[in-house]
């Protein structure tokens, strides 16, 4: 009989498991549930993958994206084990293949989507393959049954009924984004109270993370990509479809290749879009939230937002998609005043009840909180979610550390002129008169007459914009949702009596510094060995195409940079290669050998 670190070693190729994966294996092969909470890229899906391989019978995987388990599927297959799906977006041959696979016993995994399982003709499929027995049924992206949760997916609460009709199958439910809240709420939903909970480190230490002021956002992006990112394959997350496919429009006129998606697309267009994001090289994909949940494709090198999300789950699971593969990546924001503006509004005129809009508002603030920081922010982001750490020196506050600063009495002058232009005007009208700007609609108002005109003549506008976006995240000021005026909020009031101090965060002053070490995946390859590694990623992508696949489910860059760094001259020099297991070395091998003599 194999064993979990034969099958780890033969199919997947890796020779030993990392963390928790090996203790979450033996569990739910012995027949016990499992909770796991795992970052991405963190190897989740081998924990029920090889309990898959272990059990007798067909695995249910529900998947909640078509993309996903197309993925997951050809990966498999690719390995030698006999894995299948049944969704939507199958012909009817394709469809009928897998039901029939399933229902004879010839598949080790079948995954399928929550709405797809619980319609009564798969109830009838799951029926005609209960002879052949069920390994484990497997929850991916669990988070999708919590209330609270910003992908909440009804069908997820219908699950339960694979425990009622099966009580003797173990389940697994996956995560990568969990708080304390929705960790209770998953348990509770899908009734896992006696399951075995796994919560490995929520850090992604190749990510490196960095929030910008937003000056002008969309050139602040371009020179970023261009610096950093120049032909990589990423992800630019806006909030509004418009805004969607005017930055792809842009990015593309600017020699960027980006193509958009979002949910108002026309399905054809947007599946398009998502194939070749996938299977070609050095996309851009330009995309609203729509996008992204269980992606697989490991060389996303970056994740870009130019509008805030709405809690720190959102933000940390959209960064996740960068980096998968372990090797450098980077997490950006543009963030302003309009940001924390726009965010409060859609709280403030949203259908949710009272309780909903604390909970979002709560959540809006934590973020802001990580948006403001002057310390690590993997130590502020990991602390969110319960996880001690010390400063990183991977995140834009640890390698260029901000100064904070006194502002008691710049804000204080503030929000006397806000309280003294009756609370009726925006940022921009308050700064001008902050400045003693002689502007015509200053003067159309009186407020040059007013007692706080000119008095912040000696703060420069593009601090006084730091100091407004500050104080509206700190809650000092709030919005006129109707004209988007601002106002004095109770939190306000201590200040302005001298009862609080305001500490501030000023962003560093930008200097000439040396030429920053490329953070390219093969910067540190010799001239010689960067024209293997490119060999080697052409033959894979003509591979890829051949085979109707992306081409990492071929060989990941990992195993493509080993590759070129170990230079294996035989079949079982190369089978010590991670990422080569003993199926892809017999489709492989051969091939890989010749130009790696070459």
């Amino acid at each position: 009989m194999p064993t979990a670190l034969s099958l780890l070693y033969d199919v997947f190729g890796y020779p030993a498991f990392r963390g928790q994966q090996a203790e979450i294996i033996d569990r739910v092969a012995a027949g016990g549930d499992a909770l796991v909470l795992m970052p991405t890229g963190g190897g989740k899906s081998l924990c029920y993958q090889i309990p898959a391989l272990l059990r007798t019978g067909t695995a249910i995987v529900i998947s909640p994206l078509i993309a996903l388990m197309q993925d997951q599927v050809a990966a498999l297959t690719e390995a030698g084990v006999r894995a299948a799906s049944i969704h939507s977006g199958q012909t009817g041959t394709d469809a009928n293949r897998a039901e029939r696979a399933f229902t004879d016993g010839q598949l080790d995994l079948l995954y399928i989507s929550p709405e797809r399982l619980l319609s009564p003709y798969f109830t009838h499929l799951l029926t005609k393959a209960e002879p052949h027995g069920f390994a484990l049924f497997a929850i991916d992206e669990a988070h999708c049954v919590s209330q609270w949760g910003h992908d909440f997916r009804p069908d997820y609460l219908k699950l339960t009924f694979l425990h009622e009709r099966y009580p003797g199958v173990p389940r697994i439910a996956l995560t990568a984004t969990a708080d304390a809240a929705t960790r209770k709420e998953i348990i509770a939903n899908l009734r896992l109270e006696g399951a075995g909970v796994f919560i490995a480190s929520f850090d992604r230490p190749n990510i490196r993370y960095q929030i910008v002021e937003k000056a002008n956002a969309r050139a602040q992006l371009l020179a970023f990509l261009r610096a950093e990112h120049e032909g990589e394959a990423g992800i630019v997350y806006c909030l509004s479809r418009r805004k969607v496919e005017e930055t792809a429009a842009w990015l593309t006129a600017s020699g960027i290749r980006a193509l958009p998606y979002h949910a108002g697309m026309d399905a054809p267009d947007r599946s398009r879009n998502q194939t070749a994001f996938l299977r070609e090289d050095g996309v851009t994909m330009v995309a609203t939230i729509a996008f992204g949940m269980g992606i697989d494709k490991p060389d996303v090198r970056f994740v870009a937002h130019l509008d805030l999300p709405k809690s720190i789950e959102g933000y940390y699971q959209e960064t996740g998609r960068a980096g998968r593969d372990g090797l450098p990546a980077d997490a950006w924001m543009a963030y302003g005043l309009a940001d924390v503006v726009q965010q409060r509004r859609m709280i403030a005129e949203s259908a949710a009840d009272a309780r909903h809009k604390r909970v979002a508002a709560a959540k809006l603030d934590a973020l802001l909180g990580l948006c403001e920081t002057s310390a690590c922010r993997r130590q502020r982001l990991l602390a969110y979610f319960g996880e001690e750490s010390g400063p990183c020196g991977n995140c834009d506050t640890c390698l260029e550390p901000p100064q904070t600063w006194d502002g008691t009495e710049a804000v204080r002058k503030a929000l006397s002129c806000v309280y003294r232009t009756g609370q009726r005007f925006g940022a921009g009208h308050v700064i001008d008169v902050l400045m003693g700007r002689d502007d015509e609609r200053v003067r159309q108002w009186d407020h040059d007459k007013l007692s706080t005109f000119g008095i912040g003549a000696d703060i420069p506008e593009k601090e006084w914009r730091g100091i407004f976006r500050q104080m509206a995240a700190l809650g000092l000021l709030a919005v006129d949702h109707a004209h988007g005026s601002l106002l004095l909020t109770a939190a306000s009031r201590p200040v302005l009596k001298g009862e609080q101090d305001v500490p501030l965060r000023r962003a560093p002053e930008k200097r000439k510094a040396a030429t920053p070490k490329s953070r390219r995946i093969d910067a540190e390859l010799t001239a010689e060995e960067h024209a293997l590694w490119e060999r080697l990623r052409a033959w894979r992508g003509e591979t890829a195409k051949a085979h109707g696949v992306p081409a990492y489910v071929i060989l990941h860059d990992t195993t493509l940079l080993e590759l070129v760094r170990q230079r294996p001259q035989s079949l079982d020099a190369m089978r010590h290669v991670s990422g080569i297991g003993v199926r892809k070395l017999e489709n492989y091998g051969a091939a890989l050998l010749e130009l790696l003599a070459a």
